[in-house]
C-alpha cells in the first residue's frame, strides 16, 4: 500500500512531464485531460459505490455465504462494499489497524473480516447452529 501512495502520483507527474516536453503544449494539455478523466472515473465509481451502500442498513449483507465465498486476500475495502452494497459494522477501535467489519444476513450468520491499510487480510464466516428436524429415533417430526 505505500508503494502505491508514491508511485502513482510520481507516474502521472512523469507522463505529464514527458509529454510536455516531448510534444508541448498539446501534449501536456492531452495528458492532463486524460488524468483529469481518469480521476474523474475513479470518483465517480466511489461515489456511486457509497450512494448504493447509503441505501441499506449499516452490516447487512443478502447472504454471508457467497460473500465468504467470493472474498480474495487483498481486496480493498471499497471493493467489498460495492460487492456488498452496505458499509461493513466497524467492530475494532475507531482509528487502529487492523480494521475489523462484520456483515450479517438475515439468518443470523456473518463474516469478520480484517483489513490492514484498506486491504482484506482474513475472514471468517460464522453460522448459527441449524436446529435439527430429525428425532432421535431418526423418523421426522411433524412441521405444523
Amino acid at each position: 500500500m505505500q508503494f502505491q501512495k508514491f508511485f502513482i502520483p510520481l507516474a502521472l507527474l512523469t507522463v505529464v512531464a514527458w509529454s510536455g516536453y516531448t510534444y508541448g503544449v498539446k501534449g501536456l494539455l492531452v495528458t492532463l485531460g486524460m488524468v483529469t478523466m481518469w480521476l474523474l472515473l475513479h470518483w465517480n465509481r466511489t461515489m456511486q459505490v457509497l450512494r448504493r451502500a447509503s441505501e441499506r442498513p449499516i452490516g447487512y449483507v443478502s447472504s454471508s455465504v457467497m460473500l465468504n465465498a467470493k472474498l480474495k486476500p487483498g481486496m480493498t475495502l471499497l471493493h467489498v462494499v460495492a460487492m456488498t452494497r452496505a458499509l461493513g459494522e466497524l467492530r475494532s477501535p475507531a482509528d487502529t489497524q487492523p480494521e475489523t467489519y462484520r456483515w450479517t444476513d438475515s439468518t443470523d450468520s456473518h463474516v469478520t473480516a480484517e483489513f490492514k491499510d484498506g486491504r482484506l487480510v482474513q475472514w471468517v464466516l460464522y453460522r448459527p447452529p441449524v436446529a435439527d428436524d430429525v428425532a432421535q429415533d431418526g423418523t421426522s417430526t411433524p412441521v405444523e
